[in-house]
């Protein structure tokens, strides 16, 4: 019996412990491409992707750890040590933001946001299809500017969204039970 599309998506699950090897490049390419399908209105393509790879990925714990302490945010010594471990086995992390385009005022910033999150959900649909395992972080210090800013993406004229992880799952995970659709729907007849 073949596993079909749908299957894929059926089984989809965040696997936030993953280790080497990543994507190689011509995956990495698919999964990127996967998210230039996503639904977009009025074409603006407001998605932004950094990638962030073996040295990056420790500089960005030191740097994030740094921002997190500096802005007095919660961090006890046992999260962090925690955060520390985590990334350390990470072979590839995409910075994912949503560019904000002052000029139209036609589409709302929500819309573009939502784009952008259609984007990243192409992307982990791909990376499970290609046999990895991928997790959506917003921490990280996701929301704080020193760290955006240092990725590149001015508050101004950015909103930063997180992190997906990419990588071979450490241990395989049973199947979620989830919940039946029938519970989040209604039929509105007018």
């Amino acid at each position: 019996m073949s596993v079909t599309p749908l299957d894929y998506l059926l089984s989809r699950r965040s696997v936030k412990l993953v280790q080497s090897p990543g994507p190689d490049d011509h995956q990495l390419a698919q999964i990127l491409q996967t998210a230039m399908s996503a639904p977009d209105h009025g074409r603006l393509q407001p998605w932004r992707f950094t990638l962030i790879r073996e040295e990056g990925i420790a500089r960005l714990a030191e740097l994030s750890t740094s921002a997190i302490k500096a802005a007095n945010l919660p961090f006890p010594p046992e999260k962090e040590a925690s955060v520390r471990r985590w990334l350390a086995k990470v072979p590839l992390l995409i910075g994912i933001a949503c560019q904000i385009d002052h000029s139209n005022t036609k589409i709302p910033e929500h819309e573009r946001m939502l784009a952008v999150g259609a984007a990243a959900t192409n992307m982990l649909n791909a990376a499970h299809m290609l046999g990895f395992g991928a997790f959506w972080s917003t921490g990280l210090g996701t929301y704080l500017d020193e760290v955006t800013e240092a990725l590149g993406f001015d508050n101004l004229d950015y909103r930063f969204m997180g992190f997906l992880s990419i990588g071979t799952p450490i241990v395989t995970l049973d199947p979620v039970q989830r919940p039946d659709y029938q519970q989040f729907v209604t039929e509105w007849a007018g």
